[in-house]
This record gives C-alpha cells, sequence and structure tokens, in this order.
C-alpha cells in the first residue's frame, strides 16, 4: 500500500511528528505533502485532505486516517512486524495508556510550552500547572524505564509507538527545561531526551525543521 503523509511545519507541528517518526524509524516508504500553518489558506488546504482540518493525515490508498495516535494504531496494525507496540501485554497495556495520556493531557505543558525545535529558551520558573505537568511525565518516563526499559534506551527498550507520542515532549523539555532535576529528575529523563534525539529518524526531523534537506522516501 502507498502511503502520503500530510504535514505541518517541522518546527512547530508537534502533531506531526509524531506519526513521522514512527514511519521513518520502521521503514515504511511515504510521501510527504508539507502544508504551511498559521497561512490564510492553512485550512482549505488541509481541508483537501482530511476532513479534520488539521494535520497529521494519512492517505492510505483510497482511505484518510486522521489523527496522530490513529494513525499510529492503524499503522501497528497494517505492520505488525514494525513492532509499534511492545510484544508483552504488560508493556503493551503500559505504552497503550501513557500514550492515551498524552494524547489527551498535558494542556499547561502545550499553552506555556509550545514545540519549537529551533529555539532554546529556557525558563528559570514554570507556572504551578506546568510543572505539574512536567513532574508527571517525568514519573512516567521513570516508570517505564524502570519496569520495561531493558534492552535500549527508549521507554520500553526498543522503540515504539510510545516513543513517538512523547517525542515532541522530549523537543519542549530540551527548548524550555534543559535541566530536569528540579523536577524530580534522576536522570532518567535526561537520558531519554537524549536518547530521543539520538533516533536518526528524530535527527532527519530536526535537520528538515532548520531547513535542510528533505529525506522523504
Amino acid at each position: 500500500m502507498s502511503y502520503q503523509l500530510v504535514i505541518g511545519d517541522k518546527n512547530i507541528s508537534s502533531w506531526s511528528l509524531r506519526p513521522w517518526l514512527a514511519m521513518k524509524h520502521a521503514g515504511l516508504p511515504f510521501r510527504e505533502i508539507n502544508i504551511v500553518l498559521r497561512g490564510p489558506d492553512t485550512k482549505a488546504q488541509i481541508l483537501s485532505y482530511s476532513p479534520a482540518g488539521k494535520v497529521p493525515a494519512l492517505l492510505a490508498g483510497g482511505d484518510v486516517i486522521w489523527d496522530s495516535l490513529a494513525i499510529l494504531e492503524f499503522l501497528a496494525e497494517a505492520h505488525p512486524d514494525a513492532r509499534l507496540w511492545p510484544a508483552a501485554p504488560a508493556a503493551r497495556a503500559l505504552a497503550r495508556s501513557v500514550s492515551a495520556e498524552m494524547h489527551s493531557g498535558f494542556a499547561a505543558l502545550r499553552e506555556h510550552c509550545s514545540m519549537d525545535i529551533v529555539a532554546r529558551v529556557p525558563m528559570a520558573s514554570l507556572p504551578e500547572a506546568v510543572e505539574v505537568d512536567v513532574r508527571r511525565i517525568v514519573a512516567i518516563w521513570r516508570d517505564c524505564r524502570s519496569r520495561f526499559g531493558v534492552g535500549g534506551p527508549l521507554l520500553f527498550g526498543a522503540f515504539t509507538a510510545a516513543d513517538a507520542m512523547y517525542a515532541p515532549v522530549a523537543t519542549r523539555f530540551r527548548t524550555y527545561l534543559p535541566d530536569l532535576s528540579s523536577y524530580g529528575d534522576d536522570g532518567t529523563a535526561q537520558a531519554y531526551v537524549d536518547a530521543v534525539f539520538a533516533l536518526p529518524a528524530m535527527a532527519a526531523w530536526e535537520r528538515e525543521s532548520q531547513g535542510g534537506p528533505s529525506a522523504a522516501g
């Protein structure tokens, strides 16, 4: 099946990063359709591909799958060899739980620390609601790593959809909170941020977010 992935600007489109990263890491070929966000005709352009009027959207044959988590679930079912969810039931349940929490939560972090890969704007203090979000994410990462992180540096050892869901948070932490020790981190969260940015697919996204050459396959 041929795929086209409709995405927004790589520097700021956190939702677009999630399925793009998963597809790149899994080696699933696709063609990018890039939409410039925050323009006068952005909405109309996106609506020509997706009824939701938002990015990302995956065009799969004659079907359209929108919403990052829905795309990841679709890809996991269509390509079981990609192993986008952990094989062990307990690990898979936790991975889905923390991915769903990321999908629906952390509104304060999103509001005050929007994704901006290029920027470096360290914040000396955080609004209370943002600090609560950060501490919760740090705790999630520590729990996943301690319970199921054997065998690799990511949340469940090897790359999973949960890493795709939290990759934009890693960029936020690097941009706004380069030192996580004040938020309950024992070093696990910082090491995880480093591991996310060490992924070749993530390095490609970062390069292209800065105007480097596209490597869409």
